[in-house]
């Protein structure tokens, strides 16, 4: 029996570029929504030509543009407005990720699409949202990672903050936006008059919201957490250590029965036995010296053996895995979070699965990321019943 996808007969119209919005249009698409994904005609959505290539295409492509529908409208020519406009009668979501005011300038704004669909869900997302004294300036996930505050708790506190190696401002608001935009789903479904919102996502508020107590911390405490390498302040112990053989490890030992279990497996019972170190706020006060502790036990044992010791006493410890050791592990292969998909050529390519597993409605992995404007052809024909002279025309004036 084929299970009906969680968002099947959902429609989302993907107007965004790059990270943000095509990250949350993945995700949907990938439980079910049909995601019709809009780029300009002539070179399409920049990150076709971003990173890695493969025959002119950027490999990322096939990943976040998988499942999606692709189709070509001049969004700053008129009559490519208007085709939007025809489409907006018939989706139930429009995703955004262009800089406040453009969708207006071009006669796509929230009121402009509500009087077409009063049930429209217009989901935005901007560097620093809609309203506000910064909603005009430019954002991209990088400066928002640094008003955010992430970017200044990244690093080693001698040296300059550091970058996290992906684009996870953006990735975070992508995230948000699938969230935000499953809300707004869920409140139009129970609503009388089945009305729309707006569900507005800052690049920045999504960083900040990630930053635990410390804004609190700030206010009662006068406390401002700053950079601290590869611990975490006030939590231990949780830190990196190295090897024998030289490789690293991260142990996780602040739970209270844990710290117990790691130091007797180290061969510190005096530790674990001792009342200054029972509660997180005593190892807290004393975190060199219980991390010296842990590093002098695993300097004397390979990698594999630390872990072995440490997963017998049920303690959390970990490797550090570069993109090598993931594609070889064998826990991910189980849970299906590597995939292989066949390029049109018939290469075959390894791409990451799906987040999260549902039991009964999976996600589903059912076509790489589009060639430009690939769909033009079935999705206007659906929704606009277009004409061969239609395409014709349009395609000759650089509409489509």
């Amino acid at each position: 029996m084929v299970k009906t996808k969680p968002l099947e007969g959902i429609k989302i119209l993907e107007l965004g570029n790059i990270v943000a919005a095509p990250f949350a249009g993945k995700i949907f698409a990938e439980f079910g929504a049909e995601v019709i994904k809009v780029e300009e005609p002539t070179k399409g959505d920049p990150l076709r030509n971003w990173r890695v290539m493969y025959e002119d295409t950027s490999i990322w492509w096939h990943v976040q543009s998988r499942n999606k529908k692709s189709i070509t409208v001049n969004l700053r020519d008129e009559r490519g407005q208007k085709i939007i406009k025809k489409l907006v009668q018939k989706v139930d979501v429009v995703l955004e990720n262009f800089k406040p005011g453009t969708l207006e300038k071009w006669g796509l704004g929230l009121k402009d699409l509500q009087a077409i669909n009063p049930s429209i869900i217009l989901t935005r997302i901007s560097g620093y949202g809609q309203t506000g004294p910064y909603r005009h300036k430019p954002g991209f996930g990088s400066v928002a990672e640094a008003i955010g505050g992430l970017r200044y708790l990244t690093g080693y506190p001698e040296l300059p903050p550091v970058r996290v190696g992906i684009a996870i401002g953006d990735l975070v608001a992508g995230l948000y936006a699938v969230i935000g935009t499953l809300m707004a789903i869920r409140a139009r479904e129970k609503g009388v008059d089945k009305k729309g919102q707006l569900v507005d996502v800052a690049l920045y508020e999504s960083v900040f919201s990630l930053l635990e107590g410390i804004l609190p911390e700030y206010n009662l405490a006068g406390i401002v957490r700053e950079r601290t390498g590869t611990t975490l302040p006030g939590i231990a112990p949780s830190n990196t250590y190295e090897c024998a053989d030289g490789n690293h490890v991260v142990i996780g030992g602040n739970g209270d029965k844990i710290f117990q279990r790691l130091m007797k497996a180290i061969g510190r019972e005096d530790i674990a036995n001792d009342s200054k170190y029972a509660t997180n706020q005593g190892r807290a006060a004393n975190v060199k010296f219980i991390d010296d502790a842990i590093e002098n036990w695993t300097k004397q044992y390979p990698l594999k053996m630390v872990q072995k010791i440490l997963d017998d006493a049920s303690v959390p410890v970990g490797p550090i895995y570069g993109i090598k050791e993931i594609v070889n592990d064998e826990h991910y292969k189980a849970r299906e979070m590597i995939k292989e998909v066949e390029l049109h050529d018939g290469k075959k390519l390894l791409v990451p699965g799906i987040v999260p597993k549902l039991s009964e409605t999976p996600g589903e992995i059912k076509s790489n990321g589009p060639k430009l404007g690939e769909h033009n052809e079935d999705v206007f024909k659906e929704y606009m019943n277009f004409t061969f002279e239609d395409f014709k025309n349009l395609k000759e004036q650089g509409v489509i």
